[in-house]
């Protein structure tokens, strides 16, 4: 919870004494079972691991096998968003409370159904999901707008404290857990990109974008939807929305202006709602959010705190704006670790593919890659476009020598073999600077590390234990 207010925990007695299955234990799931049957339902729930089917029994719920469970008698099924539901195949469970007509529901769901007087911002979007979903957090609570953020990022959904009228639920969405909430509108609705992704999931691209399109679903007048506009797919909703929808639209984009909308030209976020396209925000100053694909993020946080503080005031507007520069950055994306002299340190761990790699390159020039690890399908062949923004690169793990395939004879490069030795090497090159020591690995963690975080860590680590080093929040060199 963000805000300097006190919450109570949410008031789930609307479920007491009615008969509620739990399919997936992970973490939201072992969060709604819990939280339903503390509020006194009858809770019965299921994973097929055996481990998690122990830990939720240790906390007083119910295992129960549901493939024997009347699905007739049950109120509802939350699901975990990851457990598939229709591509490329369901889950028999699923079938079965399908088949009886039972609701099929995810977290997210319950609460908005128990915390009705609540404001709700919903994001999604293929890429930037969590950056922005961060930032717009980040902004309420710093001018003084209580706010509570989760959904995908952050706490599970029936975790989050009860708001009421006075607060906002802010909620990164993914394609999974828009498919599970049949009922849920959002006052404020995001959409910043859409890109192939999970199409397995969702059985093409048409099923990808339909379940995107959900988060707008519902929206009346006085309420808020804001579309990126710079790929065809969001476009095309965008269109969608100002031909069927009675919600007020802004159009974002970073690529060209768009009339009524937020945008960037040369280096600004530009505010043009009332037509007097208005510089708001020179972007280059953002030393934690470079980059083309946070500009977008910046701009739809931006469109989206405005709204919900009013920010007709020029000092409301004066004060988000100051909070976006006091964005500390999410951790290990583009996440400013600090500086040693005019050298910066930068911890971009989760780009674990190419295409979340050639946005952090983008982002920098005189750049020391330090990439590596268990390779996606093509490698970095797709990123010869931004060699020329490398200086040298250090690369680790299991793709090593793959990578020093693609880079030999364009980009000087040593192999190091672990992330300490890369980091090592990366900081005596890059001397005092000017440069950027970038981990953008292009690759998964699971060779030397067993997860993106760990990598991060220790990334961020090796780089505090250098001499001179100092960390962002302690101030340094642009």
């Amino acid at each position: 919870m963000n805000g300097s207010a006190t919450f109570n925990r949410l008031d789930l007695s609307a479920y007491q004494g009615r008969d509620i299955a739990v399919l997936g234990l992970g973490i939201s799931g072992q969060s709604a079972a819990t939280a339903l049957q503390g509020a006194g339902a009858r809770v019965m729930a299921w994973d097929d691991s055996s481990e998690r089917r122990a830990a939720i029994s240790a906390k007083g719920v119910s295992a129960v096998d549901l493939m024997g469970v009347d699905f007739k008698t049950v109120d509802a099924l939350v699901l975990s968003p990851g457990i598939p539901h229709g591509h490329p195949h369901s889950h028999p469970m699923i079938d079965r409370a399908r088949d009886a007509d039972c609701q099929i529901v995810c977290d997210l769901e319950l609460l908005t159904r128990v915390e009705t007087d609540a404001r709700y911002i919903g994001i999604t979007g293929t890429n930037g999901k969590s950056t922005t979903t961060a930032l717009i957090g980040h902004i309420l609570s710093e001018t003084g707008i209580a706010n509570a953020v989760g959904g995908n990022i952050g706490a599970p959904g029936l975790d989050l404290p009860a708001m009421g009228a006075s607060g906002v639920y802010v909620l990164e969405l993914s394609s999974y857990q828009l498919e599970l909430l049949p009922t849920a509108i959002f006052d404020i609705a995001i959409l910043l990109n859409i890109t192939p992704d999970h199409l397995d999931r969702h059985g093409g691209m048409d099923g990808y974008v339909a379940a995107k399109q959900r988060i707008f679903d519902g929206q009346r007048s006085g309420q808020t939807a804001i579309v990126g506009i710079d790929d065809a797919p969001s476009r095309g909703m965008f269109e969608g929305l100002r031909d069927g929808s009675d919600a007020t639209l802004i159009p974002l984009s970073t690529h060209e202006a768009c009339p009524g909308g937020i945008y960037v030209s040369e280096g600004w976020l530009i505010d043009d709602r009332n037509g007097t396209a208005q510089r708001v925000l020179e972007l280059s100053s953002l030393e934690t959010l470079p980059g083309a694909h946070n500009a977008q993020n910046v701009a739809a946080a931006y469109a989206a705190s405005t709204v919900i503080a009013g920010a007709k005031h020029e000092k409301k507007q004066i004060a988000i704006i100051a909070a976006i520069r006091s964005f500390p950055g999410l951790a290990h994306r583009q996440e400013l670790v600090g500086y040693r002299k005019s050298v910066r340190f930068v911890n971009d761990s989760k780009a674990t593919n190419a295409e979340a790699a050639a946005h952090a390159l983008a982002a920098y020039d005189n750049i020391i890659w330090i990439a590596g690890g268990i390779a996606k399908e093509g490698g970095i062949k797709s990123l010869r476009d931004q060699f020329g923004r490398i200086q040298h690169a250090f690369l680790i793990g299991e793709a090593a020598d793959e990578f020093a395939e693609t880079l030999d004879g364009q980009v000087p490069f040593d192999v190091s073999g672990d992330l300490a030795t890369a980091v090592s090497e990366a900081a005596k090159l890059a001397g005092d600077g000017p440069a950027t020591v970038l981990l953008a690995p292009a690759c998964a963690s699971f060779d030397q590390f067993p997860s993106f975080e760990a990598r991060g860590d220790a990334f961020k680590t090796a780089v505090a234990a250098l001499d001179g080093f100092t960390p962002q929040n302690a101030g340094g060199s642009a």
